[in-house]
C-alpha cells in the first residue's frame, strides 16, 4: 500500500437491505483496529451518529473509501477518489455489480488482505477526462452524448486525433473506458474489454446508418464530438451521475485522464469469474 490506512471513509446506499446492521458491524470492526471512520451524512444518520460529512468530502479525508451499495453509489464518488489517489472497496448490496464486486460474505476477508498490505487485490482503472466549454470532468465508466426523452434523432460530428471520421445521426454516442465496457456501452452493442487493455470503446446509440458499428481505439487518442443539431434537448452525461445541457455546435473533447481509480477486488475472483456470475453465462456440464 502507498500509505497506511488510518482513516476509512464510508459511503452507503441508504435504502439497501440490512444497511444499518452491515454498517454498524463494519464501523465496529474498523474502530477495533484503530481505524477512524469518516461517514457520509446518510451513513452517520443510519447508526445515529452526528459526525457525518457531505459525500463529496469523504475521499479527501480518507485513506480508503468503502462503498456499501451498488455501482451507481460507487460511481458517484469514483472521480473524487481517483483525483485523491484513494483506493475504493465496493461492497455489493444489490444484484448486478461490476464495480461493487465484493459480496458482504467476502468483505472482511478482503479488508484483512488489504490491511495486510496485499497490493495484488488493487486493480488500477483508467479514467476519462471530458472537456466542454473550458470545464473538465472526470469519469470512470463513460462519457455519453444523448438526447432527452422527447427529442428526435440528433446529429453529431466525430473526430479522432484531429481526423474527421463521420457526421453521424443517432440517439446518442458513448465513449467508454475498458471498465465502462460492461455498462451502457454493452447495452448499445459494444464489446467487453478486460479492464487493463489500453483502449477506448466508441459506441453509437441506435445509429441511423447501420454500418456505423462500435469501434475500439487507442487509449492515447483524443475523441472530439460536436453537436450539430439545433432545437433539441441534448445532454452530456458523465458516468450516468452528472449531466450538462448542450447547445448546437458545443464541442466535447474526451481523452485519457491523468489519474486512475484504485479499485479493490476480492481475492477469490477474477474478471472472468465476475463476467460469468453477473451476466449469467452457462456453466460447463
Amino acid at each position: 500500500m502507498s500509505r497506511k490506512i488510518e482513516r476509512a471513509g464510508i459511503i452507503v446506499k441508504p435504502h439497501a437491505p440490512n444497511i444499518e446492521k452491515i454498517l454498524s458491524e463494519l464501523v465496529d470492526y474498523l474502530e477495533k483496529k484503530n481505524i477512524r471512520c469518516l461517514l457520509e451524512d446518510a451513513a452517520a444518520r443510519k447508526i445515529h451518529r452526528e459526525d457525518g460529512v457531505p459525500r463529496e468530502e469523504v475521499p479527501s479525508g480518507s485513506d480508503l473509501v468503502i462503498v456499501l451499495g451498488g455501482d451507481g453509489t460507487l460511481l458517484s464518488i469514483a472521480h473524487l477518489a481517483a483525483l485523491e489517489n484513494v483506493p475504493v472497496l465496493g461492497v455489493n448490496l444489490g444484484r448486478l455489480g461490476f464495480l461493487t464486486e465484493v459480496p458482504t460474505a467476502e468483505m472482511y476477508m478482503t479488508l484483512e488482505s488489504l490491511l495486510a498490505g496485499d497490493d495484488r487485490i488493487i486493480s488500477p482503472r483508467e479514467m476519462l477526462e471530458a472537456e466542454c466549454r473550458e470545464k473538465k470532468y472526470y469519469c470512470l465508466n463513460d462519457v455519453v452524448i444523448n438526447k432527452g426523452a422527447l427529442a428526435r434523432m440528433i446529429q453529431i460530428g466525430l473526430w479522432i486525433d484531429g481526423k474527421e471520421i463521420a457526421a453521424l445521426k443517432a440517439d446518442g454516442f458513448i465513449i467508454s473506458t475498458p471498465t465502462g465496457s460492461t455498462a451502457y456501452s454493452l447495452s448499445a452493442g459494444g464489446p467487453i474489454l478486460q479492464p487493463y487493455i489500453p483502449a477506448l470503446v466508441l459506441s453509437p446509440i441506435c445509429p441511423h446508418t447501420l454500418s456505423f458499428r462500435p469501434m475500439v481505439i487507442s487509449l492515447d487518442s483524443t475523441v472530439r464530438i460536436q453537436l450539430l443539431t439545433a432545437g433539441e434537448e441534448v445532454y452530456l452525461t458523465l458516468d450516468g451521475q452528472r449531466g450538462v445541457l448542450l447547445g448546437r455546435n458545443d464541442v466535447v473533447e474526451v481523452r485519457r485522464a491523468g489519474c486512475e481509480l484504485r479499485l479493490v477486488s476480492s481475492p477469490l475472483r477474477n474478471f472472468f469469474d465476475l463476467l460469468k456470475e453477473k451476466l449469467g453465462w452457462g456453466a460447463f456440464p
